[in-house]
């Protein structure tokens, strides 16, 4: 059996795509012969870092995103809906302390990446299905206990995500995207042959699927398996 091809994926709670193109990476995990690395990273500071601006500070992007997120939340079969008040959520509120809480869950995690993927998809259901906060500590708390955390490690990792080694950490996360050319998320990193090949959104997996030597089976590869 050829040895399995490693795949970086880029990604911040704060961006409705990237919870599309997360959970499509977690279903082919197993699908294709890959290995799945997660990479919470700070999306304000690649865009800062990039120099883009992000579609929902242009109003026809942001009527179309409105739009367009309704018709792929069926297509994904991921449950998604804007929040009432898209730009607090996303611009004025943001996902800094949600990403260094998901940064330390990393950091103390054990089994790989099981637990940030859980606490990462309660984060974009509290966002981008209940129209919840993900910036308060109890807001972080109440979706590491979804995510199946205990009261005494979700209190060490709020106190740890305030750590300069976590704030640093997420810098570095961001700092490696942008150093592989990032302006967005998602961003799919595919290694091949010690190259890196960059994807960028949710509508490449046909393309990467390609480029790596597998085959796109759709959005739902195995549909009992894949249903959240």
């Amino acid at each position: 059996m050829t040895s399995k091809k490693v795949i970086e994926l880029f990604y911040d709670v704060v961006s409705p795509y990237s919870w599309l193109g997360f959970e499509v990476m977690c279903r082919y995990r197993t699908v294709w012969n890959i290995e799945l690395k997660l990479r919470p990273t700070f999306l304000g500071g690649v865009m800062q870092g990039s120099g883009n601006k992000p579609p929902g500070l242009v109003p026809n992007k942001f009527l179309y995103m409105t739009k367009d997120l309704n018709r792929l939340s069926e297509y994904f079969n991921v449950p998604m809906r804007s929040p009432s008040d898209p730009f607090e959520a996303m611009f004025q509120k943001g996902s800094l302390n949600a990403m260094r809480f998901v940064t330390a869950v990393q950091e103390k995690g054990k089994g790989g990446d099981e637990q940030v993927e859980r606490v990462s998809r309660e984060l974009w259901r509290r966002i981008w299905y209940e129209d919840k906060d993900i910036t308060e500590p109890a807001s972080l708390s109440e979706a590491g206990i979804k995510a199946g955390l205990s009261d005494s490690e979700i209190k060490e990792l709020l106190e740890l995500s305030n750590s300069k080694e976590i704030k640093n950490k997420l810098k570095s996360s961001t700092q490696n995207a942008l150093d592989y050319g990032a302006f967005g998320f998602p961003l799919v990193v595919c290694h091949l042959n010690g190259k890196p090949e960059m994807f960028f959104g949710s509508d490449r997996f046909e393309v990467m699927a390609h480029c790596i030597g597998e085959k796109w089976l759709g959005p739902l590869p195995d549909k009992p398996a894949a249903k959240l």
